[in-house]
C-alpha cells in the first residue's frame, strides 16, 4: 500500500494508527520513564506513577502533580493549577477529528486521550486517510508508552544507587521534533509561524504568564487567519488554508 493510499479494512487502519504513533512514542517513553523517576524521588509510593498516567494522562500535568503531591497542596489549588495549564485542550476540540469515533465508550475514550502529542498526530494525517479505529488505536499506544515508560522509571529509580538528571527535556525534545516536522511538511506552515509569533510576543510582553498570553494571542490569530480565508481576504498557501467542508470526509 502506497502513502497516498487510505488504509481500507480494519486491521490495516489500526497498524496505520500504530505506526502514527511511533514517532511520539519515541518522545512519550522517556517522559514516561522520567515521571517514574520524579515519583520515587519526591518520597511518593510508586503506585503514584501509574495512577496519575492512566487517571490524568496530560503530560506536564503529571509532572506538576507530584510537586503539589509532595508538597501537600490543597484540593483547590491542585483543581485551580490543573485548569489553568490544561485550558489549551478546550480549544483543541475545535479540530480534533472525534467525530470519527462512534459514540459510546470509544468517543469518551478518544476525548478522554486527546493529548498534545495525540492532537498533534491526529491532524497531520489527511482526513481522506483518517478513520476511528486509526485514531484511536493511536491514542490508545500513545498511553501504553506513558503508562509503561511510568512503570519502568519506577523500576529503574528503585534499582539505581543514585539518581539520574535529564528525562524531564524528553517533553521539549518531543515538541521540538513536532514542530520541525510541521514546517517541513508545510502542511501547517503558517500555523507554526502564527505560534513562533505568539510565544514571541508572550515572552516579551508578559514574561511572567507567557502560556497563557501566547495561547489566546495564537488563538485569536487563528481565528482572524480562519475569517479572513471564509471571505476570500487571504490567498491560500497550502491545503491546511482550505475550509474543511466536509467534502473530503
Amino acid at each position: 500500500m502506497s502513502l497516498s493510499d487510505a488504509p481500507e479494512t480494519r486491521p490495516e487502519q489500526i497498524r496505520a494508527g500504530l505506526r502514527d504513533s511511533l514517532s511520539v512514542g519515541l518522545g512519550i517513553l522517556p517522559l514516561g520513564i522520567g515521571l517514574g523517576f520524579l515519583v520515587i524521588q519526591s518520597a511518593l509510593p510508586w503506585w503514584v506513577a501509574p495512577a496519575l498516567s492512566i487517571g490524568i494522562f496530560a503530560g506536564s500535568v503529571e509532572f506538576l502533580m507530584v510537586g503539589l503531591l509532595a508538597a501537600g497542596a490543597s484540593l483547590a489549588t491542585i483543581a485551580v493549577t490543573v485548569f489553568a495549564v490544561n485550558f489549551r485542550h478546550v480549544f483543541y476540540a475545535f479540530s480534533f477529528p472525534v467525530h470519527l469515533t462512534r459514540p459510546g465508550i470509544g468517543r469518551a475514550y478518544s476525548v478522554y486521550a486527546m493529548i498534545d502529542e495525540a492532537y498533534a498526530t491526529a491532524v497531520m494525517v489527511p482526513a481522506s486517510q483518517n478513520s476511528g479505529p486509526r485514531l484511536l488505536s493511536m491514542q490508545i499506544a500513545c498511553h501504553s508508552y506513558w503508562v509503561g515508560g511510568s512503570l519502568l522509571g519506577v523500576w529503574l529509580a528503585s534499582a539505581l544507587p543514585q539518581t539520574l538528571e535529564g528525562f524531564e527535556f524528553a517533553l521539549v525534545a518531543l515538541f521540538t521534533v513536532m514542530t520541525l516536522d510541521a514546517f517541513r511538511g508545510k502542511r501547517e506552515l503558517t500555523s507554526t509561524l502564527l505560534a513562533g509569533v505568539s510565544v514571541a510576543f508572550a515572552l516579551v510582553a508578559t514574561p511572567d504568564s507567557a502560556m497563557i498570553v501566547a495561547l489566546s494571542v495564537f488563538f485569536v490569530l487563528l481565528t482572524a487567519r480562519y475569517l479572513l480565508l471564509r471571505r476570500g481576504g487571504l490567498p491560500r498557501v497550502s491545503d491546511e488554508d482550505a475550509p474543511n467542508d466536509g467534502s473530503t470526509q
